[in-house]
């Protein structure tokens, strides 16, 4: 065999540190990741992160989709873009920099809001590209000299120009309305930024007094402190026991109001007592039925949720969970309040500070959503975008057909301040600039002009990103932009949960300024959960951490880690407890193209995927595998480039791998087509490992002995160049999944299989050729008697080098034919010291019988096996297996076990009883045949 200097260069190990970071840096500095401005364009838009954030499974997973799909259409020889960026994060933000003020002693207080906002871009420009780094540690192929941030110039003059054309399209109003209100961050925030918490409160019953003095009426609350806005009592109009009330007045305790009772379906005569009060300024469904009976909301919360002047002066000023007690109290002494007792409700808290949300009536600035609605549900009935999978067009629908407006102002300092100014009397002007408004409006600089203080909310900017970021609305910058060529891009990949937030509003506002859509397909993905289908969350203590994946970490980092930042001692213990029993040896470093290929092979069509640290282990295994195979192909293929081999040179098996590689690669291109990723994963994994390493290399050694080379170099030319062609395009296959290891490889195997270029990410995708069934067919067939023969030896317990003789029975014509062929090569791969085919009357109890195909193999046994030694060994694991069998039997013929044991541990008892059983039968079924011979 002949040993080439890649091969003596190359590590015998596999290990990812240091060649990732290095071919990333090679492929950034070179503009590998560049659109060439040739050719179709295919883009990708990435949802912009959080500027504050930081790599999380969920982006780990969908941006090695993303990248897969960049590389390959890249390979495929399109023009592609994958816009990248962040979002500016407007509430996370500030939180971020407000603790790092108080941090040092400071207060926000302490800061104009010209001061807040440059110490803010001081803290984005040291600390706030975190999550693009950790985007190259993963591999991400992105064109960095076009990454975006929401607040950038540009892109802030497209926010400024959609709200002021809106505006002036009668589609922007200011007005009072009731939103989600933080009152802790003393601003609104929209729905995704509310968790919804099922927690254990209370139910109180109050008493209304009849104003007519025929007794009173019960109503039952949550928020008792809300009574103090009640505009009216409602019950259902079909409530008979109601009827005569339906118009009269009842009084509203604590207060000195009276207050009428009304009828709307809305209410549920089986709730309670049936008789609802009605707060429309503190309740979305109140909101409603004040709204269609024409009632002016009350509303009684300062920003703070303290009480306010509305209402009576002995609660003013109190907090509203002071209030309440102050409010229980009155109630109670007046003999107003009939009961309290427990009940379980689901409390709206706010993600960032994790205070109870307020319904909250005040001004803000909203887009009316009924015409761009439409746009936005139309885009998809008419099929310029379609969902995949397409099921997701449901709940799409859902969300078109229910749309309510759309809340976009927030009480921040940090964002796109609103373009709208307010003159003493309060009149609004809406425009680019103050100067502009001034203008438009012939307004001299003696009137004095107030800008809202108020921000656009980060989905506002985002739902801009598919046009803002091509230059959108600046002619020039479209055109230098490529406006025209990358939109609407090829596909979007995200998560269900911003289907509304941002899918459904980038669709919205890129039809409505520039006619197109803003993407053909949308693919959402699955969510990713721990190993047992739990939500990866911080108070699990179940979060993986990508960069640690990659990298590797200690256990008691990983548990500083997990525990970080927890306040309750209990659960910090537990989530220690569970850590350390979990990963007991920290988090090894599996590198970035084993945690990418697992996301590939786990990223199916289905919501929930469970990610479990040995699949992982796994995917670290077959890089290890590939590595190897390519260590063991340069040993034999030398260093210089090799000669394609004449016609008729290749063999059945060179044939074979050839067409198999065909096969695969048919079978990737057709499941990135689908985006079944899994597939395409699947289909590679089981070519490198089974058909590559497993099969081919071992069919190819023979050709490569010296004494074979002697006697047909051509032979053993033609095996080389199969190997090493082969081998580069499988690399090719692999490498949008896998790019740095395939980068390594490649740079090692290009020369021998004739192929030019600097790097592996710039060469042509693979083209699947025809495949050759007859090549196949004869291999498979090798294959099938090889493997009979190796299982044979190992149920005999025999050396594998052991040389032993085959007799073959029921040999049809073409098996025959084929033996003639492959004799050689059976025998070298079997160690077998001759074959012979021999009639059916040829008597088989002296023989191990094996079957292939219609073959029957058999194994002379006389002198290979000391019988009497096996027949001892074999009795003895039979004895162990019929003693496991018994047990199981015992433990599933308990119907207590059965009945209250976990569903999945009955299913493992059950699982091994089947393992049991078919032991013990194979076992029984060789002890009888040696007997036989022994007797």
């Amino acid at each position: 065999m002949q040993t080439g200097m890649d091969q003596k260069t190359m590590d015998k190990h596999y290990e990812p540190q240091g060649l990732e970071g290095r071919w990333y840096e090679q492929w950034d500095a070179k503009g590998c990741f560049k659109p060439t401005g040739e050719g179709e364009p295919y883009t990708i838009l990435l949802p912009p992160p959080n500027v504050t954030g930081t790599l999380h499974m969920g982006h780990a997973f969908q941006h090695t989709l993303m990248d897969a799909l960049i590389r390959y259409h890249r390979m495929k020889g399109r023009d592609t873009l994958w816009q990248v960026g962040v979002d500016h994060a407007g509430i996370a933000t500030e939180m971020v920099v407000t603790r790092q003020i108080e941090a040092e002693g400071g207060k926000r207080d302490d800061y104009s809001r010209e001061a807040f906002v440059e110490r803010v871009w001081d803290w984005k420009h040291e600390s706030g590209s975190t999550i693009t780094g950790q985007m190259r540690r993963l591999g991400a192929s992105a064109d960095w000299s076009r990454e975006r941030f929401t607040m950038d110039d540009d892109l802030s003059e497209a926010v400024i120009e959609t709200f002021v054309r809106l505006h002036e399209e009668g589609l922007i109003y200011r007005g009072p309305r009731l939103v989600n209100w933080d009152p802790v961050l003393k601003t609104a925030i929209s729905d995704l930024e509310v968790v919804n918490s099922d927690e254990q409160g209370k139910l109180w019953s109050i008493r209304y007094p009849r104003t007519d003095g025929r007794g009173d009426i019960v109503v039952a609350t949550t928020r008792p402190e809300t009574l103090l806005g009640d505009v009216c009592v409602a019950v259902h109009p079909d409530d008979e026991r109601y009827t005569d009330l339906v118009g009269q007045t009842v009084e509203l305790p604590l207060t000195g109001r009276q207050i009428p009772v009304i009828a709307d379906d809305y209410v549920d005569p089986e709730f309670g007592t049936g008789c609802v009060k009605i707060t429309p300024a503190h309740d979305f469904n109140d909101w409603q039925v004040g709204s269609r009976h024409g009632f002016e909301p009350i509303n009684v919360f300062t920003p703070e949720a303290k009480i306010n002047g509305n209402a009576p002066a002995s609660y003013r000023g109190l907090d509203r969970f002071e209030a309440r007690a102050r409010i229980l109290e009155d109630l109670k002494a007046s003999g107003l309040l009939v009961e309290e007792k427990p009940h379980a409700m689901v409390v709206p808290r706010g993600d960032r500070s994790g205070q109870i949300i307020e319904p909250y009536l005040t001004d803000q600035w909203f887009v009316k959503m009924d015409e761009l609605g439409k746009l936005g549900l139309d885009a998809f009935e008419s099929g310029r975008i379609e969902f995949v999978p397409p099921n997701w067009i449901n709940t799409y629908r859902h969300w078109m057909e229910n749309l309510q407006d759309w809340c976009i102002s927030r009480q921040l300092w940090w964002g796109h301040r609103i373009p709208a100014w307010y003159d003493e009397n309060g009149t609004i002007y809406v425009g680019r600039s103050e100067n502009e408004v001034r203008e438009k409006h012939a307004l001299s600089s003696d009137v004095a002009l107030r800008q809202d203080d108020d921000v656009l909310e980060t989905w506002f900017s985002s739902a801009l990103w598919a046009h803002s970021t091509l230059g959108w609305p600046d002619p020039e910058r479209m055109a230098r932009e490529g406006f025209d060529r990358y939109l609407p891009s090829s596909v979007l990949i995200t998560g269900f949960d911003i289907i509304f937030f941002w899918v459904a509003r980038m669709v919205m506002m890129t039809g409505h300024f520039t006619g197109k859509v803003p993407f053909e397909q949308v693919y959402i993905t699955g969510l990713i959960r721990d190993r047992d289908g739990q939500k990866m969350s911080k108070s699990k203590g179940n979060v993986l951490d990508p960069i640690d994946l990659i990298d590797g970490i200690d256990l008691d980092s990983l548990v500083e880690k997990r525990t970080r930042g927890l306040m309750q001692p209990q659960m910090k213990a537990q989530i220690e407890k569970h850590t350390r029993e979990e990963f007991p040896d920290g988090i090894p470093a599996f590198g970035a193209d084993a945690l990418r290929f697992t996301f590939a092979a786990l990223a199916g069509h289905g919501r929930d995927i469970k990610f479990d640290l040995g699949r992982c282990e796994g995917y670290r295994n077959f890089l290890n595998k590939l590595w190897n195979a390519t260590r063991f192909t340069l040993m034999n293929v030398g260093e210089d480039a090799l000669e394609a081999p004449a016609a008729g040179a290749l063999d059945a098996p060179s044939r074979w791998i050839r067409s198999r590689l065909d096969r695969t690669i048919a079978i990737v291109d057709q499941a990135l087509a689908d985006y079944r990723f899994d597939l395409a994963a699947k289909a590679m994994y089981e070519f490198v490992w089974n058909d590559f390493c497993d099969w081919y290399l071992e069919l190819s050694k023979p050709a490569l002995f010296e004494e074979a080379e002697a006697a047909n170099p051509a032979a053993a030319q033609a095996t080389r160049h199969t190997l090493a062609t082969v081998l580069e395009t499988t690399l090719r296959l692999l490498h949008p999944f896998i790019p740095f290891v395939t980068e390594e490889i490649w740079q090692r195997v290009k020369v021998p299989a004739g192929v030019d270029g600097e790097f592996l990410i710039n060469t042509a995708w693979p083209e699947a050729g025809e495949p050759d069934p007859a090549a196949e067919a004869d291999t498979e067939w090798l294959k099938g008697v090889i493997s009979a023969i190796r299982s044979a030896r190992t149920e005999l317990n025999l050396a594998p080098g052991k040389p032993m003789p085959l007799l073959i029975q029921q040999a049809s014509e073409e098996d025959r034919e084929r033996l003639g062929r492959f004799e050689d090569l059976i025998k070298r791969l079997a160690r077998l010291e001759r074959i012979e085919v021999v009639g059916d009357d040829r008597d088989s109890a002296d023989c191990a019988v094996a079957l292939a195909g219609g073959m029957r193999l058999l194994i002379p046994l006389a002198g290979l096996v000391d019988i009497a030694e096996e027949l001892a060994r074999l009795n003895k694991q039979l004895e162990r297996e019929q003693k496991g069998l018994t047990g199981t039997e015992k433990k599933l013929a308990n119907e207590r076990f059965v009945a209250n044991a976990p569903a999945d541990v009955v299913e493992k008892e059950r699982a091994r009883l089947a393992e049991h059983r078919s032991k013990v039968a194979e076992l029984s079924g060789q002890i009888e045949k040696l007997g036989k011979l022994e007797g």
